[in-house]
């Protein structure tokens, strides 16, 4: 029987299979103990109003039916969107996606420090379950001003955690002063540490040290940008940081689509990566499993 006589265009026949795939990815979820989460990628297309005074600004698209996609065709049944750099504290696009995803996503947002507290909570109920520092070139924020206290205070009682980017000997620093302030904190991308010291960097002997306030969890992603070694140095990392913060505070991200790195880098080829990592399978579905209840899925 042809398109035309069931009544369907090309279109709709692909919109259907696009549905029966995200349809057959959160049953999956549900009738398994446990769910395989991507927590670290980004959409955005060339449309959005950019932040001024950004590092970078993408020329291609990435959104969310192509990074839907990329979770159905590697497996996971969920995944957490994190707000871009380049589109500063504008999580409209963001909470949009989110409110489109049907619970299957949650997001990580960029606000300013004297953002109200009814702007939380109107992100809080698109799905954003936390807030993105990311302090790379940036100076770094005096958690001990007023409007920074609110904010935190805030996070704090909505139960979100705060993220942050920043090499490693910065974070030695800031974590426990955002552990002060009553947060949860995550980590990116191994925690940065200087690529030419790599696990023997201070500030990341430093990071591992904070594993045992178990209030800090660490993203083991994007080893590119850890330096051209990136591969080696996450797997001298990965051991270290599995002894001190556990399974249970180690999560497992794409970093889709690795803006800056597009020529080199693939959600598939990420993913691959982590089988290398982490050859156990069952301690490897446990990693993915494990942010459910950071992420509140």
């Amino acid at each position: 029987m042809t398109f035309a006589q069931r009544g369907l265009t090309r279109r709709q026949f692909s919109v259907g299979l696009a549905s029966l795939a995200t349809a057959t990815a959160t049953r999956a979820m549900s009738e398994t103990a446990l769910p395989v989460i991507d927590t670290h990628a980004h959409v955005f297309h060339r449309g959005l109003k950019l932040a001024p005074g950004r590092r970078y600004a993408p020329d291609y698209d990435a959104p969310l039916s192509l990074y839907l996609e990329q979770l159905d065709h590697n497996g996971m049944t969920n995944g957490v969107l994190v707000q871009p750099s380049f589109l500063g504290t504008d999580n409209s696009y963001l909470a949009g996606c989110l409110k489109q995803s049907s619970a299957r996503l949650r997001g990580i947002a960029v606000v300013d420090p004297t953002v109200s507290a009814d702007e939380l909570r109107e992100l809080d109920r698109a799905g954003v379950v936390g807030i993105r520092l990311n302090l790379v070139g940036q100076p770094l924020p005096d958690l001990a001003a007023v409007e920074w206290k609110g904010l935190l205070a805030n996070v704090k009682a909505m139960g979100w955690q705060v993220e942050i980017q920043r090499n490693a000997s910065d974070l030695a620093v800031l974590a426990p002063q955002l552990l002060d302030h009553g947060v949860t904190v995550v980590l990116d991308h191994y925690a940065l540490p200087d690529p030419k010291l790599g696990v023997a960097d201070p500030g990341f002997q430093s990071v591992l040290k904070l594993g045992a306030t178990k209030n800090v969890w660490v993203k083991i992603s994007a080893p590119y940008r850890n330096g051209t070694e990136g591969a080696s140095f996450a797997k001298e990392a990965y051991p270290l940081l599995r002894h001190a913060y556990g399974l249970d505070r180690l999560l497992w991200g794409s970093d889709w689509p690795h803006t800056q790195f597009e020529a080199t880098q693939s959600y598939a080829k990420n993913r691959e990566f982590l089988d290398t990592l982490i050859v156990d399978k069952s301690e490897r579905a446990q990693v993915l499993a494990s942010p459910h209840q950071l992420f509140r899925f």
